[in-house]
């Protein structure tokens, strides 16, 4: 790493107390180049807020008064963004029926998983009592397919504010990436969409799509529904390093920006073969697009739909919506062992993602790619589509 390059890194990281302080995205080209700016900043106590190494970004405060632009123009550095906010894709309440605009169906279809042969009966009640099958899961066809798989050893993450203990899931481990403690859920939003892709549906409880699914929780946001990038790429680069096989993300930047360090830390999970799904956003039809990283290439961006089987009026959708699955008024796990209804495309994401624990379960060789081809193929057209 040059001497300039040096000077320019001292003179542009301050301090995050700093008035001038922003939160900055390093994205290096090589990783040799990577870890001799990380051990220079280190050796100067100008130690990153966070270092993501297989994604070999940087997370600096940034002093907005230096000309840290001159940073772009060096050969080691690939991109210097803006560690935007990230916020969970849910409403403060569930959404009043609002009568649906004739065009909001367009380039959506309803997520409706592949029919299986058929089953003998007992196999429906391999885990004991009846379990409670809410609408949700219904409409999406997945109890059809529990006679052949539950989603047993399918390994899929929830990136989200974490998962609390409750006595319908099971929880097979997590991570934290704020702050490397607890998975623990602290908001009810991760443990809420976690339930409708895997809720245990054991002696009358409710159940997930997937309920035998191996479980793990990605802790990326706080209390409040909200993170930064920069979380939200090391939990996707950790998906990557553990063998995940399903990441389910219902959540989205901030209108109006992008990020280039999560497109990259998204391309490589699918290029591992990751299903990622992810909640298109609730800005209704006014939304000149869906949300990223729903609107990423390959990944199933997920529409809401109401119970009538129509895009609900608060979904995001058009270019780059994949499918459309239940997201008004669904009932699922919350803290303290309780249950909540809620409405959002969060809750639309997770039954995509349960819907491709099932398939891989069913079909271990199935790729990222052929598994997203299959649930595409199994939906069926909603109401008013048109090509």
């Amino acid at each position: 790493m040059s001497d300039k390059l040096n000077t320019q890194l001292k003179r542009c990281v301050c301090s995050p107390s700093s008035a001038h302080a922003r939160r900055k995205l390093i994205g290096f080209r090589r990783e040799a180049e990577y870890r001799a700016c990380k051990r220079h900043l280190e050796r100067h106590g100008q130690r990153p807020h966070k270092a993501v190494d297989r994604a070999r970004v940087l997370c600096c405060h940034i002093d907005e008064r230096t000309s840290w632009q001159a940073l772009l123009g060096h050969r080691a550095i690939r991109y210097i963004e803006d560690d935007v906010k990230v916020k969970a894709h849910v409403l403060a309440a569930p959404a009043a029926r609002k009568r649906r605009p004739a065009q909001a169906a367009r380039r959506s279809a309803a997520l409706l998983l592949p029919r299986p042969e058929p089953a003998p009966k007992a196999a429906k009640r391999a885990s004991g009592a009846e379990p409670d099958i809410p609408w949700n899961i219904s409409r999406v066809q997945a109890p059809e397919l529990w006679g052949q798989t539950r989603g047993a050893g399918v390994k899929l993450a929830i990136l989200d504010t974490g998962i609390a203990s409750h006595p319908d899931l099971r929880i097979a481990g997590g991570v934290n990436t704020i702050d490397g403690r607890s998975y623990q859920d602290d908001n009810g939003h991760g443990t809420h969409v976690a339930g409708i892709a895997a809720a245990l549906g054991k002696r009358g409880q409710l159940a997930g799509v997937a309920p035998q699914v191996r479980l793990y929780a990605v802790k990326a946001l706080d209390r409040k529904g909200e993170g930064y990038v920069s979380d939200i790429v090391e939990g996707v680069e950790w998906c990557t390093r553990r063998g995940m096989q399903v990441i389910n993300m219902s959540l989205g930047l901030e209108p109006g920006t992008s990020s280039q360090a999560l497109r990259e830390a998204v391309r490589r999970a699918r290029q591992r073969g990751i299903v990622v799904a992810a909640s298109a956003g609730n800005s209704g039809s006014s939304a000149t697009g869906i949300d990223e990283p729903a609107s990423y290439p390959g990944v199933l961006g997920v529409a809401a739909t109401t119970r009538a089987n129509t895009i609900a009026a608060y979904s995001s959708r058009g270019a780059g919506v994949a499918l459309a699955a239940p997201g008004s008024d669904i009932r699922s796990t919350w803290l303290g062992g309780g249950y909540r209804t809620m409405s959002g495309t969060s809750m639309a994401a997770p039954h995509a993602a349960g819907g491709a624990a099932l398939l891989l379960a069913r079909r271990p060789s199935l790729g990222a790619a052929a598994a997203r081809r299959a649930l595409l193929s199994g939906a069926k057209r909603l109401r008013g589509y048109t090509a």
